[in-house]
C-alpha cells in the first residue's frame, strides 16, 4: 500500500462510519475557538476604558456584555459540545461494529491464524495503548481545523498591529524584537516536529511491549485452582518482577524521551512570549495603541506562534500516524481465499441431501502433519451417524470440513452430486446446525439466543426449551423469552449454570430447523451416563433429520446407526456399535473395554 495515499484513504473510510460527525465536530472546534477573541477583545476594552478614565456607565456596560456574552458562549458551547459528542460515540461504535464485521467475514483459516489474531490484536491494543491509528488521525484532523482557525483570527489581529506599528514607525529595537519573535517560532517549530518523530518511536517501542506484556499475563492468572493447589505464587511472583521490571524500563525511556524533547520546546514558548511582551509593551509606550491593547495582543500573538508550531508538528505527526493506519488499513485488506460458489442450494422440504467424502485429506496452514488422511464416507438422508475417537484423533476436523469452515488440502466433498465448493457459501452453511463443544451464547434475551435472530417464533422457541430439558428453569423465569442472559447489559438478567447453557444451544441447534444437526462435544463436561441421557433425549427430538454425534465416549452413541471411528486422522472402522463389537482386533473394541469402567454393565 502506497503511504502518501493511507491518510487520505483512511480518511474517507473512517468518515463514512458517521457523516454526520465531522461537521458537528469542526462547528465546535471553530466556535470554542472565537469565544476565547470575544474575552480578550472584552478584556482589552475595559482595560482601556479604565485607564483612560471614562465614564462609570461606560465601563459597566462593557463589564455587562462581557458576562453576557461569557454565558451565552458557556450555553452555546455545552450545546455543541453536547451534539458533537454524540455523534463521535456513534462514529466510535460504527468503528467498532465495521471492525468486528471484517472480523466475522474473514474466512474461517484467516480467523485461526496466528498472524491476523496478532494484527487483529496489535490494531486494538495501538489504539487503547498510545490512541495511534485512526483514533490519532481524528484528533490530527481536529487539531489541523484548530490551528488553522486561531492562525487566521491572529492573522488578523497581528495585521492591526502592524499596521499600527508601522504607522509609528520601526526603529532597531523593534526591528530586533520581531527577528528575536520569528526566530523562536521557528525553534520552535523544529523542536516540535524533532519531538513528535521522537515520542512516535517511544510509543511504538511502548506498544510493542505491551502487546508481548499482554500475552504473557494472559498466560497465567492468580486465581487458577493448579497455583493455589501447587503453591505456585513464587513462580508467578518472578514473572511479575521480570515483567515490571521491563515495563518500567520502557516507560521509563518514554517518559525520559518526552521530557528531554520538551525542554527546548518549553524554551522556544518562554523565549516567544517574552518577544512578544516586549514588542507589544515597547509600542504600547510609544502610543501606538492604548494600554489594553496589550492585553489583546499579546494573547493573539501568543495563539498564533502557538498555532503555528502546532499546525507544522501536526504535519509531522501525520505521518508518524502512517504506520499505524497502514497496519489498521491492511487488515481491512485481508482477502478471503475460499471460493464463494454460485450454485444455489435446492430447497427441499423432504430433506434429500445426501453428502460424501472423497479420498478426503486435510493439513492445517503450517503444520507438517495431515490432520485428516485419506477420509471415504457417505452421510445418508435421514442418518444417526457417531463419529467417535479419542482426542486429537480429527474429529472436528471433520466436521469442519463437513460444514465447509475448511476446503479440504486433498480430494473433494460432494452433495447432491456436485462438489459442495460450487454451492452458495451462506447457502450451504444454512443446511447445518451445529453444537459445538466450545458453544457461546449471547448476553441478549434468551428469545433472542434461541432464535439467532432480532425476532422469534414464540410457541416454536417454548416447545423446544421444553423439549430439550429447560422448561423447569424456564418456568421460573418472569419475563420468559425476553428474560436477559448474564447481567452484562441487564442487571436484572439471569446466570444459567453450564448444563442449562446446553440445553439453550441445544434448543437454538434445533430452531433453525437444518436439515443437518450436529453436535461436536458439547456434553464433554459431563459424566458418560448424563451425556448419554441427553443425547438419546435430543435424538427423539431430531426427527426426520441427518443428525451427526461426535463424542469420544463410546456409550453416548451406540443408538447410532452407523458408527465412524477416528484414530490418528484416519477412519479405521465403519459399522453399527453390535457389528464393531464383533470385532475384537479393532479399535472400537480397543476403546469400549478402556471405558467400561464407566458403564460396566454393558462391557462384553
Amino acid at each position: 500500500m502506497q503511504k502518501n495515499n493511507i491518510t487520505k484513504r483512511a480518511f474517507r473510510q473512517y468518515r463514512s462510519y458517521n457523516p454526520n460527525y465531522f461537521p458537528r465536530a469542526f462547528l465546535k472546534i471553530l466556535f470554542d475557538n472565537i469565544a476565547p477573541y470575544f474575552t480578550l477583545w472584552m478584556s482589552s476594552e475595559i482595560v482601556t476604558a479604565l485607564y483612560e478614565g471614562r465614564a462609570r456607565e461606560t465601563v459597566y456596560a462593557l463589564v455587562g456584555i462581557t458576562l453576557a456574552g461569557n454565558l451565552a458562549v458557556h450555553v452555546l458551547g455545552a450545546i455543541l459540545t453536547r451534539s458533537a459528542d454524540t455523534q463521535r460515540e456513534i462514529l466510535d461504535n460504527n468503528e467498532a461494529a465495521a471492525f468486528n464485521a471484517k472480523t466475522l467475514s474473514l474466512d474461517y483459516d484467516k480467523l485461526e491464524d496466528s498472524d491476523i489474531r496478532q494484527h487483529r490484536r496489535k490494531i486494538i491494543e495501538n489504539s487503547w495503548i498510545n490512541y495511534y491509528g485512526v483514533q490519532r488521525m481524528r484528533l490530527l484532523i481536529e487539531q489541523t481545523f484548530e490551528s488553522a482557525i486561531n492562525i487566521v483570527f491572529s492573522l488578523i489581529l497581528f495585521g492591526e498591529m502592524l499596521l499600527l506599528l508601522i504607522k509609528a514607525g520601526m526603529n532597531l529595537t523593534s526591528v530586533l524584537l520581531l527577528g528575536a519573535l520569528l526566530a523562536a517560532m521557528v525553534f520552535q517549530f523544529m523542536a516540535r516536529s524533532f519531538q513528535s518523530t521522537k515520542l512516535a518511536d517511544a510509543w511504538k517501542a511502548v506498544g510493542d511491549f505491551m502487546l508481548e506484556e499482554n500475552k504473557l499475563s494472559g498466560g497465567y492468572s492468580v486465581a487458577d485452582m493448579d497455583n493455589r493447589v501447587y503453591r505456585q505464587q513464587i513462580l508467578l511472583d518472578r514473572i511479575d518482577a521480570h515483567m515490571n521490571k521491563s515495563h518500567q524500563k520502557v516507560m521509563r525511556r518514554q517518559a525520559d524521551t518526552e521530557f528531554q524533547t520538551g525542554v527546548p520546546i518549553t524554551l522556544a514558548e518562554r523565549a516567544s512570549g517574552l518577544c512578544s511582551y516586549l514588542v507589544v509593551c515597547l509600542y504600547c509606550a510609544m502610543g501606538a495603541f492604548p494600554v489594553g491593547s496589550v492585553i489583546k495582543y499579546v494573547g493573539y500573538l501568543g495563539r498564533l506562534t502557538g498555532s503555528i508550531g502546532s499546525l507544522l508538528m501536526i504535519g509531522r505527526s501525520f505521518q508518524d500516524n502512517e504506520q499505524f493506519l497502514a497496519v489498521y488499513m491492511d487488515y481491512f485488506d485481508i482477502k478471503n481465499d475460499m471460493y464463494q460458489g454460485s450454485l444455489a442450494v435446492e430447497k427441499r422440504s423432504d430433506r434429500q441431501f445426501e453428502i460424501q467424502f472423497r479420498d478426503v485429506s486435510f493439513r492445517y496452514q503450517g503444520a507438517e502433519d495431515y490432520a485428516l488422511k485419506h477420509i471415504n464416507l457417505n452421510l445418508n438422508v435421514g442418518e444417526r451417524l457417531a463419529v467417535v475417537g479419542r482426542n486429537g484423533s480429527g474429529k472436528t476436523t471433520f466436521i469442519k470440513l463437513l460444514c465447509r469452515l475448511y476446503d479440504p488440502t486433498e480430494g473433494e466433498v460432494i452433495m447432491n452430486d456436485f462438489n459442495i465448493r460450487k454451492y452458495d457459501y451462506r447457502q450451504y452453511l444454512d443446511l447445518f446446525s451445529v453444537v459445538f463443544q466450545d458453544y457461546k451464547l449471547l448476553a441478549v434475551p434468551l428469545g433472542n439466543n434461541v432464535a439467532s435472530s432480532d425476532a422469534w417464533d414464540v410457541a416454536k422457541a417454548e416447545r423446544l426449551l421444553e423439549e430439550v430439558g429447560f422448561g423447569e428453569r424456564y418456568a421460573q423465569m418472569p419475563k420468559k423469552l425476553d428474560t436477559s442472559l448474564y447481567k452484562d447489559f441487564d442487571e436484572d438478567g439471569v446466570n444459567v449454570s453450564g448444563g442449562e447453557a446446553q440445553k439453550i444451544a441445544l434448543a437454538r441447534a434445533l430452531y433453525k430447523d437444518a436439515p443437518f444437526i450436529i453436535l461436536d462435544e458439547p456434553t464433554a463436561a459431563l459424566d458418560p451416563i448424563a451425556e448419554a441421557e441427553i443425547y438419546s433425549r435430543f435424538d427423539e427430538i431430531v426427527g426426520d433429520k441427518t443428525a451427526i454425534y461426535i463424542s469420544h465416549r463410546l456409550s453416548s452413541c451406540r443408538f447410532c446407526d452407523k458408527i465412524a471411528v477416528f484414530d490418528q486422522g484416519e477412519i479405521v472402522q465403519v459399522g453399527t456399535h453390535e457389528e464393531l463389537l464383533a470385532d475384537p482386533k479393532g479399535k472400537y473394541y480397543e476403546l469400549w473395554n478402556a471405558q467400561a469402567q464407566y458403564y460396566a454393565k454393558d462391557a462384553v
